[in-house]
């Protein structure tokens, strides 16, 4: 699927609740709330919401009278597979239908794929995450055999994994959810760092971290459109075209982010800087060809 379908699943329960609560809904406001283009929001009411009775006046969208708040949980139930987006979540119950469409606890989301690992048998363990992060208690549960207790910031959905992103020791750290056993929410309460959530939020890797590695690439022109079309590292900006290949500019989390992506696009991309970071690339060549 194209990247216009980004944190899919939260974009269209939000405006589909916006709909039903009787809201008149401007094409370019929902394209700034949610940080997509335009074009992505009126494809998703011509396409994902084809089905509903909606009006435009004077460039508005909304229900008609009508059905204004007569939207069932089958209803919406019924968006969510046809929409392809049933699948993301660990089940689609009323009462976790009520928290996916609450303003207050989607927030607690951050989709990031469209593939899914199958998490339905987790499904309290998720809701305790979930209720942990949203009313910002801290949480403790077993993970590599360790017990931990950690400020939970945000589960995010990253090509189908599930993972809990949260502050251990005054870390921001990532924890794959299918690892993490017997979560148990406490009553100690934390004050969310904007930092943090500002990290989260422009992360587009999996891993999160306050320290990022500043890289220049050298990118072939054969390849360079791959790179202009879409982001394909966290933070990318063109610095220089030129006629055989362009410079871009990215801000990763770990060494490995930047090496796997060099790694994949083999010859036709090259690291100018940090020099040890080729330099490691390089000498991990050369001894995969002695094997």
């Amino acid at each position: 699927m194209s990247k216009d379908y980004d944190k899919l699943g939260y974009r269209l329960a939000l405006i589909l609740s916006k709909f039903n609560s009787g809201e008149k809904l401007h094409i370019k406001d929902l394209a700034t709330e949610f940080n997509v283009s335009a074009r992505t929001i009126q494809r998703d009411i011509n396409e994902r919401f084809h089905y509903l009775p909606i009006v435009k006046e004077n460039g508005y969208y909304s229900l008609e009278p009508y059905c204004i708040g007569k939207l069932s949980y089958d209803d919406i139930r019924n968006f969510a597979t046809l929409s392809g987006i049933e699948k993301l979540y660990p089940s689609l119950t009323n009462n976790f239908m009520v928290d996916l469409l609450n303003t207050k606890l989607n927030k607690t989301y951050l989709i990031k794929g469209y593939e899914y690992e199958e998490v339905s048998n987790r499904e309290k363990d998720f809701e305790c995450v979930n209720i942990a992060i949203a009313s910002h208690k801290k949480l403790s549960f077993t993970y590599n055999d360790k017990q931990r207790t950690v400020c939970p910031y945000k589960l995010v959905n990253t090509n189908g994994i599930w993972y809990l992103v949260a502050d251990e020791d005054k870390n921001l750290k990532t924890y794959t959810f299918a690892k993490v056993a017997q979560p148990k929410g406490l009553e100690d309460s934390f004050s969310p760092k904007q930092e943090y959530l500002s990290i989260i939020e422009e992360n587009k890797a999996t891993w999160f971290s306050q320290n990022q590695i500043e890289v220049t690439l050298k990118i072939a022109i054969e390849v360079a459109p791959y790179f202009k079309r879409r982001d394909l590292l966290p933070k990318q900006t063109i610095l220089e075209e030129h006629e055989d290949y362009i410079v871009l500019q990215a801000h990763v989390t770990y060494e490995e982010q930047i090496l796997q992506v060099v790694r994949y696009w083999l010859p036709h991309i090259r690291i100018i800087a940090p020099l040890y970071l080729q330099e490691k690339l390089k000498k991990g060549l050369q001894e995969y060809l002695k094997i």
